[in-house]
């Protein structure tokens, strides 16, 4: 949640969420556009917003920004005195916890007044001298905006390569340092997905991967350092627009592993990392529906997948001959344990998985079979796999963190169960965990399920109608908002605001049918969901009945847009961050990019009986003459994902 956010919802609670009248809010010119779909016709009376390179729009978007902070000027004096406490609890300068690979310890380290990270690294131990393989902060043009990703160091620690966009476009450029000389051996590609980069073991050959116009990886290629690009190889191009492509090396060194992915399905190549120009094998052909993904240990693939498994398993194949024919189960299904990835080493399977809505580590022995779950210290918790780049390792290093715990890494060895406290992030100031309590409750939506809502409050506020409350969500894609920390909320904790987090269908953190059932035909679960998870605030004592702010970003503001359309008198303020509010606009132009991907989310409108169950649900097909709360609607002009005129 960005400072801006928290800044309009205290100044919603402060105020009482009481409505302003001044100043008054620019109206766009009305200019209808129709269209047909299905014998259905939709006027659009602002599809003109659409023209970025249009005066007229860009105009409009400065007088919608000037009454944003018109509207906002009122609350000046708290901003200031809220920036000053957020920013006041990070520590700018700061170090991550180094990992080692190869014999080296990489980390990144952050400097105070430098915004980006410098990414380092000793031989041997932190008492070597640091080598500094890219410092962020140079790269950009006069602190300009700059993204760099994938940073990736070739087998033999010579050489460095990363990609670089400055636009925001997500189209980049490739680089490759020599460490030695520190001089820039590769700079001719450009257009680049940002995504994947992988080396051979000759450390000489890149593969990468390019973006067709909707900016959807479906070019896999590979480049020998210095040579001219032109004469790069294509290794394969996915024509089907549901598909997107990416490469990787596995943890061993041993494989390259190309991936082909749908939302729900998936195919994987593999390649000898030490025959980079020899050809890929496709280790089992996609089957609509079946996904699976790949680690590699010994002889062996360890395959996750759904085959069969709604909540997933884990089958085991030779690498000579890893067709679907030979794999054999090690972990079944279980419908009560929802397995999300593998990590495999020389002699252990390190497991991620949810069960009762909670993540859970679960280490298995490959020599004995012998299996076991992580202990954690707090039921309302999140753990996650950290950085273990290193393949024969008997230690495992994973992210710990709570409503009430700073991020934390932990390493624990995976015979003796022995751990160790590496790192627990800073929070500067009087901060104390003591000082707040984290619980998860439960509301009972319309059809009889039970839906988790975790929540944070300061140790002295109580259930007893009075208190503001500002309800997160998201629902969509699987993904799941466990429980985290944030210096910033405690801004809000400490003015006795509540944070809850609405565990919705749509995510999963009930497992793979927490999914299913919060997609496709059943989308409406979400938004009648996130409605009873405000109502149960509400009837359990937690929220005053007019004190109740929500938000959501991205698909999570198509669950705020849904919801206010829904009910709007539940709640006092909202804010939706790049809103995916225009459903019928986004999912019916295939030139948008990623629409043709996420028809296996929403639906393809198409077919009449998507469009019509999909059009139920648009915010901006079901905006009425209503009383709507307070909003704060937030758009980026470049966004590639959803663009700024959806919230416009």
């Amino acid at each position: 949640m960005s400072y801006r956010v928290r800044l309009f919802c205290l100044s919603m609670f402060l105020t009482g969420c009481h409505t302003m009248h001044d100043p008054t809010p620019p109206d766009a010119a009305e200019r209808p556009v129709s269209t047909t779909t299905h014998g259905d016709v939709r006027v659009d009376e602002y599809a003109w917003l659409r023209e970025k390179e249009n005066p007229e729009v860009i105009e409009y978007l400065e007088r919608e920004n000037a009454y944003s902070e018109a509207r906002m000027s009122h609350t000046e004096a708290l901003q200031e005195t809220l920036y000053g406490e957020m920013l006041g609890r990070i520590k700018e300068d700061d170090t991550d916890v180094p990992w080692r690979k190869n014999g080296y310890l990489y980390y990144d380290r952050t400097e105070e007044g430098r915004p980006y990270p410098i990414i380092c690294r000793r031989r041997g131990s932190m008492d070597a001298p640091e080598e500094i393989l890219l410092d962020v902060n140079e790269r950009t043009r006069d602190g300009g905006y700059i993204n760099v990703t994938a940073p990736s160091v070739s087998p033999d620690g010579r050489r460095f390569a990363w990609l670089e966009d400055t636009s925001g476009y997500e189209r980049c450029d490739l680089y490759v340092k020599d460490l030695e000389t520190g001089e820039i051996v590769e700079s001719s590609l450009h257009e680049l997905s940002p995504w994947s980069l992988a080396w051979g073991n000759d450390n000489e050959t890149l593969f990468y991967t390019r973006q067709d116009e909707t900016n959807r990886p479906d070019r896999v290629y590979r480049h020998r350092i210095g040579t001219d690009p032109s004469g790069d190889e294509l290794v394969l191009h996915e024509p089907d627009g549901r598909y997107f492509v990416g490469i990787d090396r596995s943890r061993s060194g041993a494989w390259l592993v190309l991936g082909i992915g749908s939302q729900i399905t998936s195919e994987y190549h593999v390649l000898a990392a030490d025959d980079p120009w020899g050809r890929f094998e496709v280790v089992a052909p996609r089957r609509q529906g079946v996904e699976y993904s790949i680690e590699h240990s010994g002889d062996s693939f360890y395959i996750l997948t759904n085959d069969d498994a709604m909540n997933f398993k884990v089958a085991v194949a030779p690498t000579a001959t890893p067709g679907l024919e030979h794999w054999s189960e090690l972990v079944p299904h279980d419908k009560e344990v929802y397995i999300l990835g593998v990590d495999a080493f020389r002699n252990h399977l390190v497991l991620s998985q949810r069960r009762d809505g909670y993540r859970e580590l679960k280490v298995m022995d490959l020599r004995d079979g012998s299996s076991r779950v992580l202990e954690l210290p707090e039921r309302v918790s999140t753990v996650r796999p950290n950085v273990n780049a290193e393949f024969d390792t008997d230690v495992y290093r994973f992210g710990y963190t709570s409503m009430t715990t700073p991020s934390s890494i932990y390493e624990e060895h995976l015979d003796s169960g022995e751990r160790s406290l590496l790192k627990r992030d800073e929070v500067l100031g009087d901060f104390d965990a003591a000082d707040y309590v984290a619980r998860r409750i439960t509301a009972t939506s319309d059809d009889g399920t039970e839906i988790p809502i975790s929540i944070v409050h300061h140790r002295d506020v109580e259930p007893d109608g009075t208190n503001p409350v500002l309800l997160y969500g998201y629902g969509s894609y699987g993904s799941s908002m466990d429980p985290r920390f944030s210096s910033a909320r405690i801004s809000l904790l400490d003015r006795g605001v509540v944070f809850a987090m609405g565990h919705i269908r749509g995510g999963s953190e009930m497992g793979r049918h927490w999914y299913e059932d919060g997609k496709f035909l059943n989308k409406r679960n979400t938004f009648d969901d996130f409605i009873v998870c405000a109502e149960t605030l509400r009837d359990s004592g937690w929220a005053h009945p007019d004190r109740i702010a929500i938000e959501g970003a991205s698909a999570g503001g198509l669950l705020i847009g849904a919801t206010i359309n829904m009910r709007p008198e539940l709640f006092c303020a909202a804010h939706a961050g790049v809103p995916f509010v225009d459903v019928m606009n986004t999912m019916l132009d295939p030139s948008i990019p990623l629409t043709v991907i996420e028809y296996e989310e929403w639906g393809n409108p198409n077919d009449p009986v998507y469009y019509e169950y999909m059009k139920s649900y648009s915010p901006y097909d079901n905006v009425t003459a209503q009383d709507y709360p307070n909003l704060l609607v937030t758009a980026g002009l470049n966004d590639p994902r959803v663009h700024y005129w959806e919230p416009a």
